[in-house]
């Protein structure tokens, strides 16, 4: 008996992916294989922890079998990580695996099971781990009355992003103004100028919407270059900050100080 679906594949992010260039970053995309069809989502350039936030949308996907087979053990999702080289064909980083969360036609589409939430799924190259990807994907039966009967997609929309959709508000994770802040010790060369070494104090920061779940939160990647001659950058060394919870600073809220102090 013939069933047709529509898969949605919630690509939000991707981290700790495998470092292609020499630069020790990489351009990396994802391409997602379900059935006979396959779709990409779109490159971002010198990263190892892309946030795509993309919905890619596979239309009229036929599959064969009883209503219940398909519900309870559906089709795998093959998803595949690139990086774009701009020479010559892409390069292969790593490969997982998924199954959707499937609604039959005569389903509500309501929780605990929709809208799926977003899981994290190991990427392997090879036999190594080769990073994470944060994503859901959802395999929604198309009944009788056709696509309209289908769960809308809610928003947001970006029209600075042309046809590429985000993934949609109830899906993707609720964001919070967080500043970074990294305080360096940089060990300085001795030289005949200076005749002792000395430790100075580098102070970086900048402003990055991230996750209020703590367990969503990207790694920190640092990197070490030497800066050569004619603007060439040579890789010295790189380090991965897996998990900042530990880093996390709250300001006290106001309100309960003020009851607090009154009390």
């Amino acid at each position: 008996e013939k069933q047709v679906f529509q898969l949605r594949a919630h690509m939000y992010q991707a981290r700790s992916l495998f470092a292609a260039d020499s630069s020790g970053l990489s351009d990396p995309f994802a391409r997602v294989f379900f059935i006979s069809q396959s779709q990409c989502t779109e490159v971002l350039n010198e990263t190892l922890c892309p946030t795509w936030d993309q919905l890619l949308v596979f239309d009229n996907v036929e599959l064969y079998g009883e209503a219940h087979e398909m519900r309870d053990d559906p089709p795998i999702i093959v998803i595949e990580i690139y990086d774009q080289d701009t020479v010559g064909k892409a390069d292969f980083m790593g490969r997982t695996f998924a199954k959707p969360v499937v609604k039959m036609s005569d389903e509500h589409y309501c929780p605990p099971r929709f809208p799926p939430q977003l899981e994290y799924y190991q990427i392997y190259r090879g036999n190594s781990t080769a990073g994470d990807l944060l994503a859901a994907f959802e395999l929604l039966q198309i009944g009788p009355g056709g696509k309209s009967d289908l769960p809308p997609i809610d928003g947001p929309t970006d029209m600075d992003r042309g046809p590429i959709l985000p993934v949609p508000l109830g899906i993707r994770p609720v964001l919070s103004r967080y500043r970074v802040e990294v305080i360096a010790l940089v060990h300085q060369i001795w030289t005949s100028h200076r005749p002792h070494p000395t430790l100075d104090n580098q102070h970086i920061f900048a402003s990055q919407d991230l996750p209020e779940n703590e367990l969503l939160h990207p790694p920190l990647n640092i990197r070490v270059v030497d800066c050569r001659a004619f603007g060439r950058y040579t890789l010295v060394g790189s380090h991965a900050v897996s998990s900042l919870r530990k880093f996390i600073y709250r300001p006290p809220d106001k309100k309960a100080q003020h009851w607090n102090m009154a009390g």
